[in-house]
C-alpha cells in the first residue's frame, strides 16, 4: 500500500490515475506529459492542482484547491 502524502498544511493529498496513452509521455515528452495531466484534471477536477506523479505506481497526487480560491 502506498503512503498518504501531505501538503505543507500537513493536509493528505487525494490520489487519482490517468490513461496509459498519458502515462507513455512521461518519457518520451516529459513536457507534453505535463501539459496533458495539467489539462486533463483542470476538466475534470475544477480547483484541484496536481502535485506530484508516480510513474511507477501510476499514481497522480491532487491538492484541493476549492476553499483556497474562495478565501
Amino acid at each position: 500500500m502506498t503512503e498518504p502524502i501531505y501538503d505543507e498544511f500537513g493536509v493528505p493529498l487525494t490520489r487519482s490515475g490517468v490513461g496509459e496513452r498519458i502515462w507513455a509521455l512521461f518519457h518520451d515528452d516529459p513536457e507534453a506529459f505535463k501539459r496533458e495531466i495539467r489539462a486533463y484534471f483542470e476538466r475534470g477536477y475544477p480547483g484541484w492542482t496536481v502535485r506530484k506523479a508516480n510513474y511507477e505506481q501510476r499514481i497522480i497526487w491532487l491538492r484541493d484547491d476549492r476553499s483556497r480560491s474562495n478565501a
